[in-house]
């Protein structure tokens, strides 16, 4: 495993990073939280020390089951990323800007965006208690709110720093305009984006500015939400409940099998899974801090931390970005 620095920050987070966002059950087909504890546990036997998170993944249930996956460890090694601004229930849901849908056993609720300052003091404490921490070493905002100043965010999340409640503050979503207005408050640590093969988008701004702004990228959405894995072509059927039955249609499905038939051969002549291949390709790419990988079990869990083993040669990577040429990735 490789351990990189945040940002401008004291932080070294672990290149591959726990991403929780699949173990909160709730958009994902539900999950089983036994295998997801065991996979969080896995992941931190084979180097994985970070573990990133939010409040919205089930409803505050990824949190806890963090919170109960780590009882035990010497919390000291371990960096627990997490976030705020995303609402749907208590007193202030409702507030903020709409964003949309989500489902919870068959139940529409309604989620908004809302970065104000008392809502993020109060996502804080919430968060704490549920990871059964008194402190969070990255906290960020999960979606930009146009409802409130970015300033005032900001501010909010300075005087956390200065409270000890958190070690670093970062940005998720946000587009480059943003991350400049809200540097202008305070220094944030890096910002988490979405980035894969298949959505490179970020290489022609986000990137250039982290490298000459000495700014964090932690991108999640690396396997495009298992697409990337090759399993969907094998196995096809999602859950009924499962938004990937959705999220996958935005993807020309016959250009991606294409593409992965391609490029297999170099990850079954290294003996790897497809989906080491591609996290190990993520990891390579100019100025990518920490890739997020989500697991659902202990097996999944030990083969992404194991994808920083994988050598990809000059050869082969020029190979790979070819092909993501030829197909119009």
């Amino acid at each position: 495993m490789e351990y990189r620095r945040l940002g401008q920050t004291d932080l070294a987070l672990s290149a591959i990073t726990y991403g929780a966002f699949a173990i909160g059950g709730n958009m994902w087909g539900g999950n089983e939280q036994k295998d997801s504890i065991a996979s969080v546990q896995a992941s931190i036997a084979n180097g994985v020390t970070s573990l990133d998170t939010a409040p919205f993944y089930g409803f505050g249930l990824s949190e806890k089951m963090i919170g109960e996956a780590i009882k035990g460890y010497d919390r000291s090694k371990l960096q627990l990323l997490t976030k705020f601004g995303l609402v749907w229930d208590g007193s202030n849901a409702g507030k903020g800007e709409y964003f949309f849908e989500a489902d919870e056993n068959g139940k529409k609720i309604p989620v908004y965006k809302y970065a104000s300052k008392s809502n993020i003091i109060k996502e804080v404490e919430e968060s704490l208690t549920r990871l059964q921490t008194d402190y969070i070493d990255l906290l960020q905002i999960h979606w930009p709110d146009q409802t409130t100043a970015i300033s005032e965010t900001m501010e909010a999340l300075e005087t956390l720093i200065q409270q000890g409640k958190i070690r670093a503050a970062g940005v998720s979503n946000y587009s480059l305009g943003q991350i400049e207005e809200a540097r202008k408050t305070l220094n944030i640590a890096s910002n988490q984006v979405g980035y894969s093969m298949l959505n490179r988008g970020i290489e022609g701004d986000l990137v250039p500015y982290a490298q000459e702004n000495d700014l964090g990228i932690i991108v999640y959405s690396p396997m495009e939400r298992g697409l990337l894995t090759g399993k969907y072509f094998e196995e096809g059927k999602l859950k009924e409940n499962d938004h990937r039955n959705g999220y996958f249609q935005q993807f020309d499905l016959n250009n991606v099998k294409t593409f992965l038939d391609v490029i297999t051969p170099i990850a079954y002549e290294k003996n790897v899974s497809l989906s080491q291949l591609v996290l190990r390709w993520t990891s390579l790419q100019p100025s990518i801090s920490v890739v997020l990988a989500g697991a659902r079990n202990a097996e999944q869990a030990v083969l992404n931390a194991q994808a920083m083993d994988v050598n990809i040669t000059a050869e082969e990577m020029n190979f790979i970005n070819t092909a993501l040429i030829n197909y119009n990735f």
